[in-house]
């Protein structure tokens, strides 16, 4: 069995630390360009902030199914890199770039075609549903810009490059934030122009992505212009369903997490809500250490070396640790301010409290099942993650459906969380810990 030394420093620290904070930068903007489109909507009311958060839902869900398109193209890539391929890189890239485009236009098809129906399944109430279908047809007209822009992330993350999706990351969204208020107030389109913002900033990235890999970059890249086979593309779409599967089910249990929350009572949903969007928040500083050892594993496993790529995982695990540690501490220490600054309702705060030591302890449970989901993914073992996080989303959920039997309340809710985090790190941990995920015959 091989252990993980922890050591201060590390030959390989340099190299995580060039892909994992331009990774954070990226990954923070979109969150932060969404509270600045969520503070000039707001300006304009209950009905729009109401038509705006309905549809934001509703895009999360809709293009996180598509995630594939990163976390398929980076070990590819990666691994094309490592093993000094550049063409086959260069094919993986074409590949990415043409399922992006068809699937993205497939999605602005059933977007436009079931605006409606979606925004009563979300629960859009008569008055909402005018400003919402107008929002969801506008921003639809994307849907191919933000795969776009997701391949394109994942490409660039193979070649070992988090800086240049940084800079056109923030760029567009520079962009999203410019129009805003124009767009908005100036023009008088109100949540309309809120929509087209957004889609004109990502058509900005997207087109900007399509120049550097096609045209400026092209031959340093090893890109050729051609079309690819179809049969090229169904290992994508193999990656797509095993992703498909363990992000649904990722994402099911938080979802039934909330509704039994709500069944608990409204403070406790509120008091949920608040400890969630911290959980949630703070996981983009592992999220970058993840993007790193997609990239640093797939690359050494492409150059045929799966010692480096077994030291450079140990050591990702070991940041991500004391990164979780980390966290905990500084979620430790802000307890006596912290869950005032979201709310200022007594009972709230109270059953924030409650639950809040979940919050800080599983900080570091956090950290290493992360970083832990992007060395599987560098090692292209998406089956595996799948059925993992199936088996242990279904434990999860046995005990989140007996929190109201039981009576055990919103402290039963993050048991439950608590039931899924530990079920991830201990399926992840198996073959890490046997040493046979990365060994030279699980190439």
């Amino acid at each position: 069995m091989r252990s993980v030394h922890l050591v201060l420093s590390s030959p390989y620290d340099r190299d995580i630390l060039d892909l994992a904070v331009p990774a954070l930068a990226g990954l923070a903007a979109g969150p932060l360009v969404s509270l600045v489109d969520t503070a000039f909507v707001g300006q304009l009311g209950r009905v729009p902030l109401g038509a705006l958060g309905v549809n934001t839902s509703i895009f999360s869900m809709t293009f996180v199914v598509f995630n594939f398109l990163a976390y398929g193209t980076t070990p590819r890539v990666g691994r094309a890199v490592g093993n000094d391929e550049r063409e086959e890189a260069g094919r993986v890239v074409v590949r990415a770039l043409v399922l992006a485009v068809a699937v993205g236009i497939v999605a602005l098809i059933a977007l436009q075609a079931l605006a409606r129906p979606i925004l009563t399944v979300m629960g859009a109430s008569e008055e909402l549903m005018a400003p919402a279908l107008s929002y969801l047809r506008i921003r639809a007209l994307a849907g191919p810009a933000v795969l776009l822009i997701t391949a394109s992330h994942g490409a660039f993350r193979g070649y070992q490059d988090t800086r240049t999706p940084m800079v056109v990351t923030l760029g567009f969204n520079v962009v999203n934030g410019g129009l805003d208020p124009v767009l908005i107030f100036v023009f008088d389109w109100g949540l309309a122009g809120a929509a087209a913002a957004t889609a004109i900033g990502q058509w900005v990235g997207a087109l900007t992505f399509l120049y550097l890999l096609l045209y400026t970059r092209r031959d340093e890249l090893g890109i050729t212009l051609r079309w690819p086979a179809p049969h090229t593309l169904v290992p994508f779409l193999k990656v797509g369903r095993d992703l498909f599967l363990r992000t649904a089910s990722l994402v099911g249990t938080m979802t039934l997490a909330t509704a039994m929350a709500a069944r608990v009572g409204v403070t406790a949903v509120a008091a949920h809500q608040v400890a969630a969007q911290l959980w949630t928040f703070l996981a983009l500083l592992v999220d970058a250490l993840a993007v790193a050892a997609q990239a640093l594993v797939s690359k050494h496993l492409g150059s045929d070396d799966p010692e480096s790529a077994r030291e450079v995982a140990n050591r990702l695990v070991q940041w991500g640790l004391a990164v979780g540690v980390g966290l905990g501490l500084g979620f430790w220490a802000l307890r006596p301010i912290l869950p005032t600054f979201f709310t200022d309702d007594p009972d709230t705060v109270a059953a924030l409290l409650d639950v809040y030591f979940f919050v800080v302890v599983l900080q570091p449970l956090n950290g290493l099942v992360f970083v832990g989901d992007g060395i599987y993914m560098g090692a292209e073992a998406f089956p595996y993650l799948a059925k993992a996080m199936i088996g242990t989303a279904l434990a999860a959920a046995v005990v989140l459906l007996l929190v109201n039997p039981m009576g055990w309340g919103l402290v039963g809710v993050w048991w439950g969380i608590t039931t899924l985090m530990v079920g991830r790190i201990l399926t992840l941990a198996g073959p890490y810990v046997r040493g046979t995920l990365l060994a030279p015959e699980s190439e």
